[in-house]
């Protein structure tokens, strides 16, 4: 059974309770989606059409959430029990997950970490037949140390050319491995291989984490964030993607600049609203072909807050994606999903 607690049936929130009042008739919503801490998201369509939301577990154990329509999120329990959570880590939290589809498994990626260790810190996965869970640690795929890569959290699975793969990284370059067909283990034999950020064994403030990778057309784009992700009101997070036509890289900006030099364009930026919004999860297409992008941000009015959940249409233009404005909007129109 997944773990329910008082604190946890409530945290939905004022903003999101009333939002689910008007939704018969409503045609538009407003940012915050959900006005409670929901760090680094991941979200996963499930068969029925039902979409399951997990994020860095401000609630103990990884919560998760569920919603038809990407905007009214109730909140069903969470990933773990106290006895069940990762243990690899003894002290650590359990951040940033990714939660895929494999093979007919549910299988969450996870970073377990304590804060400011970036030498211990690492990655592990757990499995479930269900999205609501109850997940099943397989335990860690690797360490920084045991990898070679400083700060190795904000995993995020792909599969390309019928292959499996992990990306990686945190202000130390993004790093990519091989999986086995489960995605439960590495590739026997792989090595890793860097995508972006600058060849470093210490931190880069000018590097980027929260690595995200889309297909579009002839295109692999490189999403990723940086910035200070978690100072409230005082946060510069921000949302930045290169492009290259192979998912090896290299990434490049509009004007050919590389991703391993820490140079790409902005989707998404602070304003007078909201701060730091970023750590993007994985683009979801409406019923009418719209790009959809759910994100973390602080609400400036509300920094108590932490890190709410705010969601905005992606916009193309000459194969370039970003938000309207480069800003998290106020108001706007509901995804269509039939």
């Amino acid at each position: 059974m997944l773990f329910l607690s008082p604190s946890t049936l409530s945290c939905k929130g004022n903003e999101n309770i009333r939002q689910e009042k008007e939704a018969g008739n409503a045609t538009t919503y407003r940012n915050p989606v959900l006005a409670v801490s929901t760090p680094d998201p991941t979200v996963i369509r499930a068969q029925d059409g039902t979409f399951y939301l997990y994020c860095t577990e401000d609630i103990r154990n990884i919560p998760i959430y569920s919603s038809t329509d990407l905007v009214h999120w109730r909140n069903i329990g969470t990933a773990f029990t106290n006895e069940t959570r990762p243990t690899f880590e003894p002290k650590g939290g359990l951040w940033a997950p990714d939660v895929n589809y494999i093979n007919g498994k549910y299988v969450l990626y996870y970073s377990m970490s304590v804060w400011g260790c970036n030498g211990t810190c690492g990655i592990g996965v757990a499995v479930a037949d269900a999205p609501q869970g109850p997940f099943t640690d397989k335990g860690a795929l690797f360490n920084s140390s045991t990898i070679g890569v400083c700060n190795s959290i904000d995993q995020f699975y792909f599969e390309d050319g019928g292959k499996k793969y992990l990306f990686w990284g945190s202000f130390c370059g993004i790093y990519g491995i091989e999986l086995e067909d489960d995605g439960l283990s590495l590739k026997a034999g792989a090595e890793k291989f860097r995508i972006a950020g600058r060849l470093t064994d210490a931190f880069d403030d000018k590097g980027t984490e929260g690595t995200y990778i889309h297909k579009r057309g002839k295109y692999y784009y490189c999403f990723g964030s940086t910035g200070t992700c978690c100072e409230g009101a005082s946060s510069t997070y921000r949302v930045v993607v290169g492009r290259s036509e192979s998912l090896f890289g290299p990434y490049l900006t509009k004007d050919g600049r590389s991703m391993f030099d820490n140079h790409y364009e902005t989707v998404l930026q602070g304003n007078a609203a909201f701060a730091g919004p970023g750590h993007n999860a994985e683009i979801i297409t409406d019923d009418e072909g719209n790009d959809w992008m759910l994100y973390h941000a602080y609400l400036r009015s509300n920094p108590k807050l932490r890190r709410t959940l705010c969601m905005d249409k992606i916009v193309w233009t000459d194969g370039w994606p970003a938000v309207a404005g480069l800003e998290p909007s106020g108001e706007s129109p509901l995804p269509v999903f039939k």
